[in-house]
């Protein structure tokens, strides 16, 4: 079964510095799927929204703006504030906690960047 979807864009206060996923991960994400559905510029327009799961508890979070619009992209800046283990002098989010992996929602389930690309056979 799919986790429930959840669209959340509270930014609570900063955890200790963790080893999940930042910028240059994201980064390192996209060329890793660059040319698949893995990667949002490739799959948007068959239904994937980008999103994140908390591998712990299951809670999937889509991906959108710190003032709560819905992001074309993955961006950290409207993730819950419980997954958040680093933010900059701004108050800008720079990681967020290891279990927390970047994916897509598509019908109300969740795909991992590697399901998402095998999903449509790219």
């Amino acid at each position: 079964l799919a986790a429930p979807v959840a669209y959340h864009a509270s930014l609570g206060s900063a955890c200790a510095s963790g080893g999940g996923l930042s910028r240059p991960l994201l980064y390192a994400e996209n060329l890793e799927f660059a040319g698949t559905y893995g990667v949002s510029r490739n799959n948007w327009q068959d239904g994937f929204v980008p999103a994140y799961r908390d591998g712990s508890s299951g809670r999937v979070v889509l991906s959108c703006f710190a003032d709560g619009r819905m992001a074309p992209i993955h961006v950290l800046d409207g993730l819950p504030g419980e997954w958040v283990t680093a933010r900059d002098h701004l108050g800008n989010i720079t990681q967020i906690a290891p279990n927390v992996v970047a994916g897509f929602v598509r019908n109300g389930r969740f795909y991992t960047r590697a399901e998402a690309a095998r999903s449509l056979g790219r």
